[in-house]
């Protein structure tokens, strides 16, 4: 059992593949957080080796624009380290683009539509509040 646990909050009216989008992103900033989360390489039955996947298993949730920008700032106000994503950076092309929209915007603002953590269970509850399962 883990002490800890992983969030991505993603906005709920999102099209599917922006969801599915935000998501692989997100995770993707927990794990360069975090490198030690990946587990060893799995070999299947006729021996060909495939990458590591994540040790903890990880929850979708979906809530309001609003929900996710409280989420934002409860974790800044915690000093919970967070991955965001932000509605503007659909129109860029690249990571240098996303950084320079991203620079953009303040925290109050309701634009955020991808948001995840990693932290104490407790603490990752009560930063997530409001948001629901995915489903």
């Amino acid at each position: 059992m883990f002490d800890t646990k992983i969030a991505i909050m993603v906005r709920e009216d999102l099209a599917v593949w922006q969801k599915l989008n935000v998501t692989a992103f997100l995770m993707s900033g927990i794990t360069n957080a975090t490198p030690d989360l990946i587990g060893e390489r799995y070999v299947d039955a006729e021996g060909h080796d495939h990458m590591g996947l994540s040790i903890q298993p990880v929850i979708v949730l979906t809530g309001a624009a609003n929900v996710l920008r409280n989420a934002r700032n409860r974790a800044r106000d915690r000093g919970i380290d967070t991955a965001v994503y932000i509605e503007e950076m659909f129109a860029t092309g690249h990571d240098e683009a996303n950084r320079a929209v991203f620079r953009q915007h303040g925290p109050d603002e309701e634009n955020v539509v991808g948001l995840a953590l990693r932290a104490e269970k407790k603490i990752v509850d009560k930063i997530t509040k409001g948001a629901k399962m995915h489903g």
